[in-house]
């Protein structure tokens, strides 16, 4: 029996995919092998995480030095040096070099912090009505129960009992999700849907809006139209709404840029939620990112700042956070005036050229989901699983719950070979699936 089986029932609980899991030995790079000696590219980079891929040499260095050095010292009790350079190191990467930084385990918590942090700027300027938190009807923003009842992620939302009153309080500018749009296709005109939902929640009221500056693994890669980003930004001044850009996904690279809004210009939030791509996939990490005047403000109110937990600043975090964007670094995903990823759209966009199984592909830099033909999300796990790809599934993002896809998000610093052989793979997969209308990249 390998290290990775267990014999007899699992005792686990976890979430499941729609086709079993496997027995793994290793992983390095783009790769994970398994225990009967195959290897598998991971065209979806962990879930969505692993963004420089698995055992880099200069990540693992870190995390063995710190590791017999010191894992864990309280920042309450000790100088937590290592997460004060990394709280610099993320301000820069992500081109906000004047942020204060708040570091959490987990994109969950990251939330919860971002939206404390807007009440708490409110507050602090005398805005002591302004609670409420406005989201998208599609998007996902965490995994407490909390985040969820305010995210638009329609199958992993609580119980109308369970959801503390809280809903998504507006339409996103996606095709067939701005319901009432009054036009053939969405653009920027659409925030519109978000000013109807402050006035409609009484301005006074509405401390901020969340929203992902790239729809991520809710449905699957959609973009806003050009000019949106710009908009809401402009209604949220209007109504002195703060805005706060969920990140966690896109952020440091995964769109092509160092933020997703870094393809709108004039989009600028208030706070951002990084996670994915600053731990990834090596341990638990997370920042929260605000302004600097509205991090003044909170502070010379004398207010509380939102607890961050037992394991939000430790030694190690500091030490791999900092490993990973040196990595970042180096392979140019932190460039602000370069997109990064052209290749692999290109790629995929010949890849699923005239497949019947495929009924849309949309997404920017590394980032991309192939909408599916209704009833074929199974059979394509399984074939591009037998060509040798690791893929991830969303499903249920139409509004009548319907709606299957696969994401596609390789590591940033995927080779090109390895690019190439992910889309030969997944052509010659997904050939082989499906009934529906063939359809050119969106």
């Amino acid at each position: 029996m390998t290290t990775n089986e267990v014999a007899g029932p699992s005792q686990l609980l976890a979430a499941r995919l729609q086709i079993p899991p496997m027995s793994y030995s290793h992983a390095s790079g783009s790769w994970i092998f398994t225990s009967d000696g195959r290897r598998f590219l991971d065209a979806c980079s962990g879930i969505v995480n692993v963004n420089i891929g698995h055992a880099h040499p200069t990540v693992v260095e870190a995390l063995s030095d710190q590791a017999g050095i010191c894992t864990y010292a309280s920042a309450g009790s000790f100088a937590p040096t290592h997460m004060e350079q990394l709280a610099a190191a993320t301000a820069r990467a992500v081109h906000r070099p004047q942020d204060r930084v708040m570091f959490t385990p987990t994109g969950t918590h990251a939330t919860e912090s971002a939206i404390a942090l807007a009440r708490l700027a409110q507050r602090a300027r005398g805005e002591t009505g302004r609670h409420r938190v406005l989201t998208a009807s599609l998007g996902y923003h965490g995994n407490s129960a909390f985040v969820l009842a305010l995210s638009g992620h329609r199958s992993r939302r609580p119980h109308e009992d369970d959801s503390f009153g809280l809903a998504p309080a507006f339409d996103p500018p996606y095709p067939g999700h701005h319901l009432g749009c009054r036009f053939p296709v969405c653009r920027a005109d659409c925030a519109h849907a978000v000013r109807d939902a402050i006035v409609a929640a009484g301005p006074d009221s509405v401390a901020a809006v969340l929203m992902e500056t790239v729809n991520g693994t809710t449905g699957g890669g959609y973009c806003p139209p050009p000019g949106y980003l710009r908009a809401l930004r402009e209604i949220c001044d209007e109504y002195g709404v703060l805005l706060i850009h969920d990140e966690v996904l896109t952020g440091l690279g995964r769109t092509g840029l160092p933020l997703g809004s870094h393809h709108a210009q004039d989009a600028e939030p208030d706070i951002i939620t990084l996670a994915k791509g600053l731990g990834a996939g090596y341990l638990p990490l997370a920042a929260t990112m605000i302004a600097p005047e509205l991090a003044d403000s909170i502070m010379s109110s004398g207010r509380w700042l939102p607890l961050m937990g037992t394991m939000s600043a430790t030694p190690l975090q500091g030490r791999v956070g900092l490993a990973v964007l040196s990595v970042l670094d180096e392979i140019g995903a932190l460039e602000r005036d370069q997109v990064r990823g052209a290749q692999l759209g290109k790629i995929l966009a010949e890849a699923v050229r005239d497949l019947p199984a495929v009924t849309d592909l949309r997404g920017v830099g590394y980032f991309y989901g192939i909408e599916l033909a209704p009833g074929t999300i199974g059979e394509a796990l399984r074939t591009t699983r037998s060509n040798g790809l690791l893929l991830y599934p969303f499903v249920g993002f139409h509004p009548d719950r319907t709606g299957e896809g696969l994401l596609i998000a390789p590591p940033l610093n995927a080779t090109d070979a390895e690019l190439e052989i992910l889309g030969d793979g997944l052509r010659a997969a997904l050939a082989r699936i499906g009934d529906g209308a063939p359809v050119g990249a969106s």
